[in-house]
């Protein structure tokens, strides 16, 4: 078993191409002998988004802080605390920060 502050885990800054203000925590992932599941919790500065992209793999989000929206390809959908979201394979979406603070949410993702 794994317990631990999210706080005590690095925050790196995230390389992805086309990523702006974004860094992220692996707080649980395969080095924790985690079997299906990785969760990383992110924080995109204002003003800052995620790349527009897409994958094979679903993820599930959770918004813990923050305004922002999540684009559905073109359509945009309005983010606050409290609010989860799925994001079923292969569907283009990005994160993008509209607040004034950070806008902080957890990511699970299948390995």
């Amino acid at each position: 078993m794994k317990v631990i502050h999210y706080e005590r885990v690095e925050a790196a800054p995230t390389d992805t191409p086309g990523a702006s203000g974004c860094r992220m925590r692996l707080l649980i992932g395969p080095d924790d002998a985690a079997p299906s599941f990785s969760m990383r919790q992110f924080e995109i500065a204002p003003g800052g988004h995620t790349p527009k992209h897409s994958h094979a793999h679903e993820h599930e989000v959770f918004i813990l802080e923050g305004e922002g929206a999540v684009l559905e390809g073109d359509r945009e959908h309005l983010l606050r605390p409290g609010v989860a979201v799925f994001v079923p394979p292969h569907q283009l979406h990005q994160f993008r920060n509209s607040g004034a603070g950070a806008l902080k949410f957890l990511c699970l993702v299948p390995h």
